[in-house]
């Protein structure tokens, strides 16, 4: 049986997010924006999709390098409200991760396919504490496709 999708949708990650992240198909919603972007953090080593679903006017000097480490040990997304009017849209949402003080990626199965088990990844935490990234998301349509232009951000807020 496949595993649900990263991003909290009980689809299989090939039927959501892997189409965005794999197959190069265009987010039709913000929301399905956001979720592929959370679930490419969540599995690292998509830094060229973070970018090109960036709006280049904000991503300043980001590069795809930077956006593909896995910095944290995203564990769960919750969307908490989402909306669109003509070509700006906003969704708010919670992500939550575990901090890490020593992180070792021995080795991240990122190479297309379907994500692995988590626990099947090497990644060794020590004195993690469960945070939560609260951010209030902007998204601009730009010739058909929506990008990520920034947001509000607050950690640590009340779960």
């Amino acid at each position: 049986m496949l595993k649900p999708c990263l991003c909290g949708h009980n689809k299989p990650f090939a039927k959501c997010c892997g189409r965005f992240l794999t197959e190069g198909k265009l987010a039709k919603t913000p929301e399905q924006l956001m979720r592929s972007r959370y679930s490419a953090y969540a599995l690292g080593g998509y830094g060229d999709y973070l970018l090109a679903t960036w709006f280049s006017a904000t991503a300043g000097e980001l590069t795809a390098a930077a956006l593909s480490e896995k910095s944290v040990d995203w564990q769960g997304l919750e969307v908490l409200s989402s909306e669109q009017h003509g070509d700006k849209a906003t969704v708010e949402f919670k992500a939550h991760y575990l901090e890490i003080d020593s992180l070792e990626i021995d080795s991240l199965e990122t190479d297309n396919q379907e994500p692995n088990n988590q626990e099947s990844s090497s990644l060794e935490a020590d004195n993690s504490q469960l945070q939560t990234l609260h951010e209030i998301s902007v998204f601009q349509r730009s010739a058909g496709r929506w990008l990520y232009v920034g947001g509000e951000v607050s950690s640590n807020l009340n779960r």
